[in-house]
C-alpha cells in the first residue's frame, strides 16, 4: 500500500497545452514529458456497494502492462487530497479478486460476494507526465505534474477528462499548493477534488456526487484556531465543490449555495480579532470581496429574473475560465495548511487562539450582538442593511458551531437573526420597514438573545 496526495486542477484545452509549454514547469523539469495511452475499466456491484464503501476498484492498461488499483476515498479537502492507494501488476486484462484480501477490503465489504463485480464505466485518457524538482529550501521536494485529455464513457453518456494532476513524490503537501498556486497565477486551473472514478459515477447518478463535505466535529474545549481551521475548510471545500456541479449541470439553487459558502467564509475570516491579525488575511478577504460584489447582485437579480438565471451558466463559465477563482482556491487552500493567520501574531493574539472554543464564542457573540444595536434599528429601519456583515459574523457562528453553545434556544435565534438579515437585503418600501421593525423587535426580545447581551 502506498498513500497518494496530490491535487487535480481541471483545466481547458487551450490551458493543458499551456501547461507544457510553461516556463515554470520548463524550468524544473527533470525528466521530460512522457507520453502514455491509458485505458481503465472501473468496477462495482449491480447496486454500487462499492461506490457507497467510499473506494474504487479499476483495471488499466498501459502499453502491455496490466494494473489492478484499489482507492480508498480518504481525505479530500479543498482540492488536496489523501488516499490509500494498492497495485497489482498482472499478466492479463483480468481483475484477479485474490488480491483483494483483508488488509486492503474494506471491512463494511467483508460479506461481499466478489464474483458480482462487472464492468461499470470506462476513463481512457492520454497522459503526459513530468517529473518536477520543486525547492523549498534545504528541502527536496519532488512532484510528478500529469497532462490528461480523454474522456470517461458510461453506456452512451462521457464526459471530456482535461486536467492537470500534481501528485507530491517526495517533501511536504505545502508543495503541491505552492507549485499550482504559481501556475494559477496566469492561467485558469479549477481546483477539483472529484476523481475519475466519482464522473463515471456521476454520469451514471447526478445526485451521487456529495455536495458538501462531511461537518467538523467542534467541541467547547477545542481552541479557537482549531476550530477556525475546521470551518474554514469545510467552507472552502464545500465551495469547490458546488462550482464543479454547477459547471456541470447548472442548476440555479447551487450558484447560490456557492456564493453563501463564500459569505460565510468571509464572515469568519472578519470575526476572529487579534487572533487573526487583519494583515494575516488582507489579501484573501480582498479577493472574496471581490467575488462576492461580483456575484451576489447577479444571484439576488435572479431571483426574479429568469432571464438572469439563464444567463448565469455561461457567466459562471467565463469566470472558471478566468485566473481570479483558481487563484483565490489555491492561495486560500495554503493559507490555511500553513495556519497563515498566525504569522506574526502578538501574545494576546496567541492567547486568544488557544482559548477554548466554548469560552471565546459566547464573547465574541456577546460583542457583536451588543454593537448590533438592535433597539436603535427599530427605530430607524431603513438603516439596517449597514448591519449585514455584522449579522453575518453573528450568523456563521450560531449556524456552524451553536452546538458548542450553552445557550438555550439557540436553533430559534438563528433562525429569526436570518430572518432580519434577509429583511436588510431587500429593497425599501413602507411594508418592508414595518417587517424590519417586526422582526428586529423579535430577536431583540428572544430569550437567547438577552443572555448574549446581559440584558
Amino acid at each position: 500500500m502506498q498513500k497518494e496526495t496530490e491535487i487535480k486542477l481541471r483545466v481547458s484545452r487551450e490551458t493543458l497545452a499551456a501547461l507544457r509549454e510553461h516556463p515554470l514547469l520548463k524550468k524544473r523539469n527533470k525528466s521530460g514529458w512522457q507520453r502514455h495511452e491509458l485505458f481503465n475499466q472501473y468496477y462495482d456491484t449491480p447496486e454500487r456497494d462499492l461506490a457507497q464503501a467510499k473506494v474504487a476498484l479499476r483495471l488499466r492498461r498501459d502499453g502491455e502492462q496490466f494494473i489492478q488499483t484499489l482507492k480508498s476515498r480518504g481525505q479530500s479537502v479543498a482540492g488536496l487530497s489523501e488516499r490509500n492507494e494498492w497495485d497489482w501488476y498482472l499478466d492479463k486484462a483480468k481483475l484477479d479478486l485474490k488480491k483483494l484480501a483483508d488488509e486492503c477490503w474494506p471491512a463494511s465489504l467483508a460479506e461481499l460476494d466478489k464474483k458480482t463485480l462487472k464492468p461499470i464505466f470506462t476513463t481512457d485518457f492520454v497522459r503526459e507526465k513530468a517529473e518536477i524538482a520543486w525547492g523549498r529550501g534545504k528541502a527536496k521536494v519532488v512532484i510528478e505534474a500529469a497532462l490528461d485529455l480523454g474522456k470517461v464513457v458510461v453506456g452512451k453518456q462521457s464526459e471530456e477528462i482535461c486536467e492537470l494532476e500534481l501528485e507530491l513524490r517526495q517533501g511536504e503537501p505545502d508543495a503541491l499548493l505552492e507549485l499550482a498556486a504559481e501556475l494559477a497565477a496566469d492561467l485558469p486551473l479549477m481546483p477539483c477534488d472529484i476523481s475519475k472514478a466519482e464522473r463515471g459515477y456521476r454520469l451514471h447518478d447526478a445526485d451521487s456526487y456529495s455536495l458538501s463535505l462531511p461537518a467538523p466535529t467542534l467541541a467547547a474545549s477545542m481552541p479557537l484556531d482549531d476550530a477556525f481551521a475546521a470551518l474554514a475548510w469545510q467552507l472552502l471545500g464545500n465551495s469547490q465543490r458546488l462550482a464543479e456541479q454547477y459547471r456541470f449541470n447548472g442548476h440555479w439553487k447551487l450558484l447560490g449555495d456557492w456564493l453563501q459558502q463564500l459569505v460565510e467564509l468571509r464572515a469568519l475570516l472578519g470575526s476572529l480579532g487579534q487572533a487573526a491579525p487583519r494583515a494575516t488575511s488582507r489579501e484573501l478577504r480582498e479577493q472574496l470581496d471581490a467575488l462576492i460584489q461580483d456575484w451576489r447582485p447577479r444571484i439576488e437579480a435572479g431571483q426574479d429574473d429568469e432571464n438572469a438565471r439563464k444567463a448565469a451558466p455561461d457567466e459562471f463559465a467565463a469566470e472558471l475560465a478566468a485566473p481570479r477563482w483558481g487563484l483565490f482556491s489555491l492561495r486560500a487552500s495554503l493559507w490555511l495548511l500553513q495556519r497563515g493567520w498566525t504569522s506574526g501574531r502578538n501574545n494576546r493574539g496567541n492567547r486568544q487562539g488557544a482559548a477554548e472554543l466554548g469560552n471565546w464564542l459566547p464573547r465574541q457573540l456577546g460583542e457583536e450582538a451588543e454593537a448590533l444595536q438592535l433597539l436603535r434599528y427599530q427605530q430607524q429601519p431603513e438603516d439596517l442593511a449597514e448591519q449585514r456583515p455584522r449579522m453575518e459574523r453573528l450568523l456563521v457562528w450560531l449556524h456552524l458551531a451553536r452546538t458548542t453553545l450553552e445557550l438555550p434556544e439557540a436553533d430559534r435565534l438563528y433562525g429569526e437573526l436570518a430572518k432580519l438579515y434577509e429583511l436588510a437585503g431587500q429593497p425599501l418600501n413602507d411594508e418592508l420597514l414595518d417587517a424590519r421593525v417586526d422582526q428586529a423587535r423579535t430577536v431583540w426580545t428572544l430569550k437567547p438573545w438577552k443572555l448574549l447581551t446581559k440584558k
